[in-house]
């Protein structure tokens, strides 16, 4: 093991604990189950950006888990590289949304100028005028938070996640049996 590496270890009875065992997909193509995700997931959050992740796996050593292990690391690269995928769709669309939201507000900004130029106009020595010009005004950038909020704030976490998973899916997947006693041997 290289010190190079941000290693996450997790200990199962059972290699299909790690994957959700009502999805009628292949082994390889099941998704892992929520609480193994998350359990990833979180120790990832922890680990130093720049590294790459190693998952080891460990497992009693039984006949029947050993073809499941040899499919975990297609089966983890296949799941988070999916989820990579959903959430970069999940970035897609809030940019549409910032985009559609833009134009919705650049357009009340320019209504509201012109409005609070025109009012200004109209209400000559009124004392509510610089009120009624400063209200568009305001009105006006206001309409513009949102999409300024998604554009500027919004996305980044979004796009870490993505980055996160993505990293996950290139992730080195190591399985390691180890031996269990039964209760005859032990006595």
């Amino acid at each position: 093991m290289t010190s190079t590496e941000n290693v996450i270890e997790i200990r199962v009875d059972e290699i299909a604990q790690l994957f959700h065992t009502l999805d009628p997909f292949p082994f390889r193509e099941r998704d892992l189950d929520r609480e193994a995700e998350e359990y990833i997931v979180g120790w990832a959050r922890e680990l130093p950006v720049k590294r790459p992740f190693k998952i080891i796996v460990h497992f009693p050593n039984q006949e029947r888990q050993t073809k499941a292990a040899l499919e975990l690391q297609e089966a983890f690269d296949q799941y988070f590289a999916g989820r990579a995928a959903v959430i970069q769709g999940d970035l897609n669309e809030l940019f549409r949304i910032g985009r559609r939201s833009l134009a919705i507000g650049v357009s009340i900004l320019i209504a509201c100028l012109f409005s609070s130029h025109f009012a200004a106009g109209y209400l000559a020595e009124a004392p509510f005028k610089r009120m009624v010009e400063e209200s568009f005004l305001i009105l006006g950038w206001v309409a513009n938070w949102r999409p300024l909020e998604i554009f500027l704030y919004d996305w980044w976490p979004i796009a870490q996640r993505r980055d996160l998973y993505r990293r996950l899916s290139a992730a080195t997947i190591e399985s390691k049996p180890y031996s269990v006693m039964t209760t005859e041997a032990a006595v």
